[in-house]
């Protein structure tokens, strides 16, 4: 085996790892910004193609977690600046057994964070994500008490509106 055979196939071992371990966070995180199941996917096959092409540059500035979720949010952005409108869409139902309480629980949440700004539906994406907040800061370019009171923010808009919701 020839030295970039054995290169190539570390490569791919890498990059299969990080798939595995962060499509699920990743679609979360495109389906905050678009609502929309099918769009949310084409997003982060995207932002997974920009990781692979990128991964042999990829320098270890930052967390390998923080620099796929920056990929993510610059496509989303990118996205939803070339459309002119912003897709509503109900989530489809994720596993038939769920009860429709919860999925209703579930498209409401979606709904209610798409009309957020973008920049809160990228730091409640992230911080549903379990996305420590010194990440979330680095790749939103904030300082970590911005981001700690626009949680706080964002979370008591969301409780809010859930209270509206269940009267």
């Amino acid at each position: 085996m020839t030295k970039s055979t054995t290169s190539s196939n570390s490569l791919q071992s890498s990059f299969d790892q990080l798939y595995t371990d962060y499509w699920d966070k990743v679609f979360r995180l495109c389906m905050g910004y678009v609502n929309d199941d099918d769009w949310a996917k084409d997003i982060a096959q995207d932002t997974f193609i920009t990781v692979w092409q990128q991964l042999p540059k990829f320098r270890q500035e930052a967390a390998i977690g923080t620099w796929i979720f920056r990929i993510a949010c610059n496509n989303c952005l990118r996205q939803l600046e070339r459309s002119s409108k912003f897709v509503h869409k109900e989530v489809d139902k994720a596993d038939e057994g769920n009860s429709r309480v919860n999925e209703d629980e579930i498209n409401f949440l979606y709904k209610c964070i798409a009309t957020l700004s973008e920049t809160d539906r990228l730091i409640i994406s992230m911080e549903l994500e379990d996305v420590k907040q010194t990440e979330i800061a680095s790749i939103m370019g904030m300082s970590e008490s911005n981001v700690r009171v626009r949680v706080h923010r964002i979370k008591e808009k969301l409780t809010e509106k859930f209270k509206e919701y269940e009267r």
